[in-house]
């Protein structure tokens, strides 16, 4: 069961409520999200956004669920970029607490946090996840992040996005701040990406326009078992928020698949609902009566009312078409409030990189992913649609370009793989680890006898973020029960996705200060995630990423996210190899000093390096497209 509270209907409410769902679906054909299926990525204009009468009927929705169950609940409306467009409060102000269910302490399990905030990162997370070609959902973050995929299956690897939970994050340097009064976006998260279900996107003719994420509770959990299906409250009130606006049915995650399973979308429908949404009362009816718009700091000024939001791909968004660095490849870039582009390609800070060489990985990873056929997208046959940032051997983004429709999650996503990536392979890791603190430093230590290399970290390793994963999970091999943790793990009996090692150690007290500003108390944290300059943005943990050598020196690091793990790694490692055929002046990492040449002693096995689809491309049937390079 999931860890949020559950409720049981009466078979004679049941039995009303769906007949008038039903009835009132098969008279106006809406609220499904069928009959807009076709969209592929370039459905979104300049008109398709949420209004403000948009944001009410989904809060009047959600609000007419909650007052029937007899539940008040907080609902958050966000756009497609993250900006908070209301944040709604049944009943008093009250607080929610972290709880993954595991029985564990350590890390954020146990901690306390405001409703508002855990609602926005529900709501922010839905929007982040989905684009034209998926849908995803709270819901199905939760099954994707646990240390096996699928959760509750023993000797199975860990989820295909372990580790995005603690991205998005509130001192990201990328994310925008509300406070600052800048509308461009992507913006941040206040807990980073949710995996606690309740978080659902938002569609306008078969496009997201953004998210809606509903705490009634009292947990932020997530689902510890997918076997059976939860009346999880905090979902059936998000449900009814999305009538008329629902994801299209085809593009939800439960139609795609990983690995050969099935995702996750929601345990309930509008059939399960006890209020009919088509006849909610009015937004008027129910504000200051049935509940009220509350400010939360550094996220939303209730005095400004319920606002517009912005329409995705359009310059004030903060994404919009490229204007010259990559022609002919359909690329978008993020831009300011001035719409000059944020990220262009630069020259490295260290002189390592040039702006060409920068602007040429971008473009060769852009052209792969443009022939690249998509894992998490509908219909079948999609090309791959990515965020692709390339850094130097400080972490400063040496630009940054993204595919059209790309999920907003892998701009930020992308950003801290390629600086991992860089940080890890570099000689200093070891030494800038320890500085930090001796907790911090312990890791070091770990790592260097678990790998049975003294100098790990410090001897010129090639690590992607594929090869420092396995270092990440709870159990070494990747998913094999009774087995160790991983050196940058926290061991497997006090592991959760709120307490999983460096990951998150690196990060935690940034997350307490900003969460502690928030409830009125001290400043707001700042633009570094770490002590660590090299990654403001945190660290990310999950594949797709690589670092750049020219001969055998380091560079700088590519990351790339927004699909299929396999995917990202071949567009990023590609996008190098070919880059450095274009230019004949950088490359990948010599196979002689990548992880995975490292064996493990005691296992039997080698770290894992990267890892490229069979038949990748949807132009040609070639195979083995990363063997040799």
């Amino acid at each position: 069961m999931a860890i949020a509270h559950t409720l049981r209907i009466s078979a004679p409410l049941r039995l009303v409520a769906v007949s008038l769902t039903l009835a009132l679906l098969a008279a106006c054909g809406g609220g499904s999200g069928t009959g807009s299926a076709g969209c592929d990525g370039s459905c979104a204009t300049a008109s398709t956004f949420l209004t403000v009468s948009d944001v009410q009927q989904v809060i009047a929705q959600a609000v007419a669920e909650a007052k029937v169950r007899g539940a008040s609940g907080t609902i958050a409306v966000v756009d497609r970029v993250g900006n908070v467009l209301a944040v709604f409060r049944m009943g008093t102000a009250s607080s929610v607490t972290i709880d993954s269910g595991r029985g564990v302490s350590g890390g954020l399990e146990g901690a306390s946090v405001p409703d508002t905030l855990a609602a926005i990162a529900k709501a922010i997370t839905a929007a982040y996840l989905s684009s034209e070609g998926n849908a995803f959902s709270t819901r199905t973050a939760s099954q994707i992040i646990q240390e096996h995929f699928n959760p509750g299956e023993r000797d199975q690897p860990g989820g295909p996005l372990f580790g995005v939970q603690f991205s998005q994050l509130p001192c990201s340097d990328l994310s925008a701040r509300f406070s600052a009064g800048a509308d461009a976006g992507p913006k941040r998260s206040p807990l980073g990406l949710s995996a606690d279900p309740g978080g659902l996107p938002l569609y306008k003719s078969g496009t997201p326009v953004g998210g809606v994420g509903v705490i009634a509770d009292g947990v932020y959990g997530l689902d510890l078992n997918i076997t059976d299906t939860d009346r999880d409250l905090d979902e059936l009130i998000a449900v009814a928020s999305t009538y008329n606006f629902a994801a299209p049915v085809d593009r939800r995650a439960d139609r795609i698949t990983a690995d050969g399973k099935t995702l996750r979308f929601a345990d309930v429908d509008f059939s399960n609902l006890s209020s009919v949404p088509a006849t909610a009362p009015g937004f008027a009816s129910i504000d200051g009566v049935e509940g009220n718009l509350v400010s939360v700091t550094g996220y939303y000024n209730n005095g400004g009312g319920v606002l517009t939001g912005l329409a995705f791909g359009q310059a004030a968004s903060g994404v919009r078409a490229d204007s010259g660095n990559y022609p002919g490849l359909d690329a978008f870039v993020l831009v300011d409030n001035a719409n000059v582009e944020r990220y262009p390609p630069i020259p490295g800070t260290d002189s390592l990189l040039s702006a060409v060489e920068a602007r040429e990985i971008l473009r060769q990873a852009l052209t792969v992913a443009n022939r690249a056929r998509a894992q998490i997208r509908r219909p079948i046959g999609s090309q791959a649609r990515v965020t692709i940032a390339v850094v130097d051997t400080n972490g400063v983004a040496l630009g940054v370009v993204r595919s059209r429709d790309a999920p907003m999650f892998g701009t930020d996503v992308a950003l801290q793989k390629a600086r991992t990536a860089a940080f890890f392979s570099n000689t200093s890791a070891a030494g800038d680890l320890t500085a930090v603190s001796p907790a911090i430093g312990a890791y070091v230590t770990a790592v260097r006898g678990f790998l049975g290399k003294p100098a790990a970290l410090s001897d010129g390793t090639a690590f992607s973020d594929r090869a420092g994963g396995n270092l990440s999970r709870p159990f070494f091999p990747d998913g094999i029960d009774g087995s160790a943790n991983g050196p940058f793990s926290s061991p497997s009996v006090s592991w959760s996705p709120f307490a999983d090692g460096l990951q998150l150690d690196l990060v935690a007290a940034a997350l307490v200060q900003h969460v502690t500003y928030v409830s009125g108390g001290g400043a707001d944290v700042g633009s570094n995630c770490t002590t660590l300059p090299r990654l403001p943005n945190g660290a990310q943990i999950f594949p797709g990423s690589v670092p750049v050598y020219r001969g055998g020196v380091l560079v700088g690091g590519v990351g790339v996210s927004g699909d299929g793990v396999d995917q990202d790694d071949m567009i990023a490692f590609l996008g190098v190899h070919n880059a450095g055929v274009s230019l004949g002046t950088i490359n990948n990492a010599p196979p002689a000093i990548r992880a995975d040449t490292i064996s493990v002693t005691g296992y039997g096995v080698n770290l894992r390096y990267v890892q490229c689809p069979q038949t990748p491309f949807l132009d040609s049937s070639e195979q083995n497209v990363c063997d040799g390079k």
